[in-house]
């Protein structure tokens, strides 16, 4: 069963996702996507206040859309893509061995005035690992289709 705008509620909470972080992994985004020593280097992270390589932000910007994507596919969530972000927070280094979860809190809904055929949806994504430590905050606008008449 598809979920639609309106299958949304304001203070919905979900819980989901499951992605263990690889060294591997850590070394591939950086060296494609932030080649900075702290992300490829034992002895230059070793330096910083990371103590140790730690994955860039951005790569857990992947992680955590990975995670919302296979979801969404599995709830056949209608959404329409997004207008953007309005907070991205690095909490917490994200390390090689990390096992990382999700919970999203849909904050506001908004159907839209222009374009009957969907609404905004704003949700709280927190990203935590294997600790229960929040390690990233973001919230994201969502376009999301509405149930059909």
């Amino acid at each position: 069963m598809a979920e639609f705008f309106e299958d949304l509620a304001i203070g919905q909470v979900l819980k989901f996702g499951h992605y263990a972080v690889t060294r591997e992994e850590v070394i591939d985004f950086a060296r494609k996507y932030d080649p900075q020593p702290f992300h490829l280097d034992d002895e230059a992270a070793a330096q910083t206040h990371f103590g140790r390589i730690a994955a860039s932000g951005w790569h857990s910007c992947a992680m955590m859309m990975a995670m919302l994507v296979a979801h969404f596919q599995s709830v056949d969530h209608q959404g329409l893509g997004s207008p953007g972000m309005d907070e991205i927070r690095w909490l917490v280094p994200v390390y090689p061995g990390d096992m990382l979860r999700l919970e999203t809190t849909v904050v506001e809904l908004t159907p839209s005035r222009s374009k009957p055929d969907r609404g905004s949806a704003v949700t709280r994504i927190e990203m935590f690992n294997q600790h229960d430590v929040c390690v990233m905050r973001m919230v994201s606008r969502t376009m999301v289709r509405r149930r059909p008449a």
